[in-house]
């Protein structure tokens, strides 16, 4: 059973509101004038990060991966839950350090969670708890009209995937993107009361723009030239149309994708220097279903892989 079929066969039992159908990134509990969200993420080595990276930076990944479900519903982290399968000690307690170092970063509490002595590829869990005022947006909302927007830079840390990998030359700044991502708190804060509809950018932006359409029932027009690429990509891989798209499928960005109203356009551009992180228009939605990519206004044909595939 792959990852669609499996979730698709939980929707029956996920029937308290709370679960949004099983299909929005966290759970939303209504408390009565503020909302609780729930949201849980794993990582398996070798699947999600490589077996030699640092087990501090994999305490770190664990950590700002969940948070960024809870940046992408406006939340405010409150505290969180960890799953650890122990293993070699001094790994283990590396990364409990890591995990403090990274708690410390967020000011977040430790809560409680469970271990157990595994086998086979490590596999950690983590269950980030936060609060929410007011509308908490899904994955759901974009309309016909509304503008497609990304936060910060894509592609970085399917780049430092690539140069751990020996692909291509090795950037300390784009190992860092794929090490330890920094999930967008404050912004999602800022921009859930006035986008239509926002997730994150986990699996990479084709395939995540590709769910949010779908999930809004509208389609959605990706223009390559508007996206925002790094100054260390542009250097590792350049600024030609395969390379955006390569970065465009790329997973582990971790940055806001969001839907909004176009005349929302000049308020979200100007909230860029408050967050010190950009903000960048780079497609559209209309009517009908489906993904569609331009260059310089010529259509360009999808690449076979829109992004990471969970099975």
């Amino acid at each position: 059973m792959d990852e669609t079929a499996f979730i698709e066969s939980l929707r029956a039992l996920a029937t308290h509101p709370a679960a949004r159908g099983l299909l929005d990134d966290a759970a939303v509990l209504d408390m009565g004038g503020r909302s609780l969200v729930l949201t849980h993420d794993m990582l398996v080595e070798g699947v999600h990060y490589l077996p030699d990276d640092p087990p501090g930076d994999v305490a770190w990944k664990l950590l700002a991966v969940n948070l960024s479900d809870l940046a992408a519903k406006g939340a405010r982290p409150i505290g969180a839950l960890l799953g650890y399968s122990l293993g070699e000690q001094a790994w283990d307690e590396a990364f409990v350090a890591g995990l403090g170092a990274a708690l410390e970063a967020f000011g977040l509490p430790l809560l409680g969670g469970d271990t157990v002595r595994g086998g086979g590829p490590r596999t950690l869990a983590l269950t980030a708890v936060g609060e929410a005022q007011g509308r908490v947006p899904s994955r759901g909302g974009g309309r016909p009209g509304d503008q497609l927007w990304v936060s910060g830079t894509i592609g970085d840390a399917g780049a430092g995937l690539r140069g751990l990998r020996g692909e291509i030359a090795r950037d300390p700044f784009l190992v860092e993107r794929y090490r330890k991502p920094r999930p967008r708190l404050e912004a999602g804060q800022t921009l859930a009361p006035i986008v239509t509809a926002m997730m994150d950018v986990s699996d990479g932006l084709l395939i995540d723009s590709s769910r949010l359409a779908e999930a809004g029932r509208v389609a959605v027009e990706i223009e390559l030239g508007s996206l925002p690429l790094s100054e260390a990509l542009l250097v590792a891989s350049g600024a030609g149309r395969d390379a955006r798209l390569a970065a465009a499928a790329a997973g582990d960005d971790y940055e806001l994708l969001f839907a909004a109203a176009p005349e929302r356009a000049a308020q979200i551009l100007a909230l860029q220097d408050g967050l010190g992180l950009a903000l960048s228009r780079i497609g559209a939605f209309a009517q009908g279903s489906g993904l569609s990519l331009t260059d310089s206004g010529e259509a360009v044909p999808l690449p076979r892989s829109l992004g990471w595939v969970h099975c």
